[in-house]
């Protein structure tokens, strides 16, 4: 035991938990706003059942993450499913006729959660990655899987917390879509298609890029939400 300490690289320890604090976040916020509209004993449900769709998505990716990147137009496509998921979450899902049932109201944000997941866990299973290389190539895999397992408690934090501030504050849900528009917007430009058109993408076309996304999915959430707002009261107004 002493001896596997003395051979640690704490250096790689330290990247791969600030990694996951950083990037789990994003995970985080989007397993809360889909967990948000669930009754609040469905939301823990929501909540571990996304957790774990993340950690298998990233296991999964881990042996092929780097060649999947290197596939022109996939950070294209992820970066459209974000913004279509970040423009979702702005719109009103409740009815006049009731509630979902509890069943399919977890489903339905599993499913939100597991597809943005699976675009966003190709960065964090990158960079985890890449921090591990720093490394003995023996014990590589070893820092990789330890690198998923803090994810996991960083991940269930962060979504809880994330559920109490919407619950306070609803204005989060719409800093939380903009979040996605963001990263949307930073993937859109960094595909390979993009740079192998246009050049390496630099820094402020980069930034650049996150802020017309996230101003995009904010500015197209509200207009759909305002739209199926008014048709609901023409509706209400007619009967």
């Amino acid at each position: 035991m002493v001896e596997f300490f003395q051979t640690l690289h704490w250096g790689a320890v330290f990247q791969i938990i600030l990694i996951d604090i950083l990037l789990g976040g994003d995970n985080a916020v989007v397993i809360a706003l889909a967990c948000r509209n669930l009754e609040p004993k469905q939301r823990m449900q929501g909540i571990l059942w996304g957790t774990a769709g993340a950690i298998i998505l990233r296991v999964l990716l881990i042996a092929f993450a780097l060649t999947l990147l290197g596939i022109p137009f996939l950070k294209i496509v992820g970066a459209l499913l974000l913004l279509w998921i970040g423009i979702k979450l702005l719109i009103p899902d409740e009815d006049e006729h009731g509630n979902i049932s509890g069943g399919s109201s977890v489903l339905s944000a599993v499913k939100t959660i597991l597809i943005a997941d699976f675009v966003m866990s190709l960065d964090n299973v990158i960079a985890i990655a890449g921090a591990a290389q720093a490394t003995h190539l023996d014990h590589q895999i070893y820092y990789v899987i330890f690198g998923l397992i803090v994810s996991v408690p960083i991940i269930i934090w962060g979504s809880t917390l994330v559920l109490k501030l919407i619950d306070r504050f609803p204005l989060v849900v719409t800093f939380g879509a903009a979040l996605l528009g963001w990263i949307a917007g930073g993937m859109l430009v960094t595909d390979v298609f993009v740079v192998d058109q246009f050049g390496p993408t630099t820094t402020t076309f980069k930034i650049a890029a996150e802020v017309i996304g996230a101003i995009l999915v904010v500015a197209v959430g509200k207009w759909f939400a305002s739209r199926k707002r008014a048709s609901r009261n023409t509706t209400h107004g007619s009967v």
